[in-house]
């Protein structure tokens, strides 16, 4: 268990807790959740460390890991999956101003997105902690991603582009993972983070019950603020950052089902809709949100 006595960003101890989210996906557990009154990096307290922590994420219904369709949530998800992909291709070509590259994806999954960018003619590499999402990756896209721990044998700037999508939140090594990132990075490569905002408009709706919070998974609950802090840490800049528009309907739904006990789909779809419509006037208040990042 890992019990944060100073901000993780700026070491400050200036710590107050914000709430109390409970494990809703697996083990039904409270965990509080901390932030800096400094540098406002918000993150969850008392985890499980990285040796600990694998029982967590051993739920069907945790749909990151899976590439089922059953149910509402996880055909409506697929379906916007798609589109999200194509998003994100183009996102990363016009970015780099590139249309054929070399990429590296942390945290692939199942190896959507960089089969995506392979049938765009890039050259791609992926890593995965999960053996049975590597081993989906493999029989889906004949795609065999690397174990997580490889991304320190990894060549020196190597890639164009570095993805992690909504991947960064549940990294133990935080430093040493940014770090290696700028070491992978070429120097005109582009880093795309893709993290749940916890001041966006739909957090603060549901509180304790944003589903975002997604603890113990998510070990920090990123803001603008905080996330420029982290980078300005590591010799990196913020560029942009880019709304994820689809992030709050879906988030809205699993947040409903949280706080309620049963969906509420038209409930959620007005929540996140009003989340969006909001995030036009303060881009940055946005549900979830990539920020494409430089070397400085």
């Amino acid at each position: 268990m890992i019990v944060y006595s100073e901000c993780l960003v700026c070491k400050s101890n200036q710590l107050q807790t914000l709430l109390t989210a409970t494990d809703y996906t697996v083990s039904q557990q409270p965990f509080d959740i901390v932030q800096c009154k400094q540098c406002a990096h918000t993150f969850t307290q008392r985890v499980p460390d990285q040796d600990a922590i694998g029982p967590y994420y051993a739920a069907a219904s945790y749909v990151s890991h899976s590439d089922t369709q059953e149910g509402l949530i996880n055909k409506l998800y697929h379906r916007i999956r798609n589109i999200t992909l194509a998003n994100k291709k183009r996102l990363v070509q016009k970015t780099t101003n590139k249309k054929q590259g070399i990429l590296l994806d942390v945290g692939c999954g199942t190896g959507a997105f960089i089969n995506t960018m392979k049938m765009a003619q890039w050259h791609v590499t992926g890593l995965e902690p999960d053996a049975t999402a590597r081993a989906k990756a493999a029989s889906l896209y004949g795609i065999e991603p690397l174990p997580s721990h490889e991304i320190f044998n990894l060549p020196a700037q190597q890639y164009d582009a570095i993805s992690m999508w909504h991947v960064l939140e549940h990294v133990h090594q935080l430093h040493e993972y940014i770090e290696q990132l700028k070491l992978l990075l070429k120097d005109d490569g582009v880093l795309f983070v893709a993290v749940p905002n916890s001041t966006s408009y739909d957090a603060a709706h549901y509180g304790k019950h944003w589903a975002a919070y997604d603890v113990p998974r998510h070990l920090y609950h990123f803001t603008p603020n905080s996330m420029q802090y982290l980078m300005a840490q590591h010799g990196l800049k913020i560029k942009a950052t880019q709304p994820m528009w689809f992030d709050s309907f879906y988030v809205s739904m699993l947040s409903e089902q949280y706080q309620t006990g049963k969906s509420n789909l038209m409930k959620a779809f007005f929540v996140g809709l009003l989340s969006n419509i909001k995030t036009l006037f303060n881009p940055k208040r946005c549900s979830s949100l990539i920020y494409i990042i430089t070397k400085a």
